[in-house]
């Protein structure tokens, strides 16, 4: 068996880059908390998520799907409907992001006063 290097930082961040990017939005964290309970159509996900467009979650659920966290169900009714579910590797998704979640709900506080008091140092109103 032929070992090999791991490679360069440089190189591992810019492939991890796209991922992140992906899984840090916040329409990413509020879908994958929406479908975390069950899985839901279309219209029931923005409904519930509130705010964000048409496009924005058509554009969100695809390249979630793309990756492999969320499948995508064609009902064959009339009309059809899509039912989009979290995967496997959707779940193991949802819980880092919960445990995010929590965090910033532990130091909201502290993070709005930081800023007020930045703010008010910086005199910007």
């Amino acid at each position: 068996m032929e070992l090999t290097a791991p490679e360069p930082i440089h190189v591992e961040c810019k492939r991890l880059s796209g991922v992140l990017s992906l899984i840090g939005d916040k329409w990413t964290v509020m879908i994958v908390l929406t479908l975390t309970e069950q899985p839901r159509r279309f219209n029931e996900i923005k409904r519930i998520i509130g705010g964000i467009s048409q496009q924005m979650l058509s554009r969100t659920l695809r390249a979630l799907e793309r990756d492999g966290m969320v499948s995508r169900t064609v009902h064959s009714t009339v009309p059809p409907q899509v039912e989009y579910a979290l995967t496997d590797l959707g779940y193991s998704l949802a819980g880092p992001i919960r445990e995010l979640g929590y965090w910033a709900g532990a130091h909201i506080a502290k993070i709005e006063d930081n800023r007020s008091a930045f703010d008010e140092a910086k005199g910007v109103a």
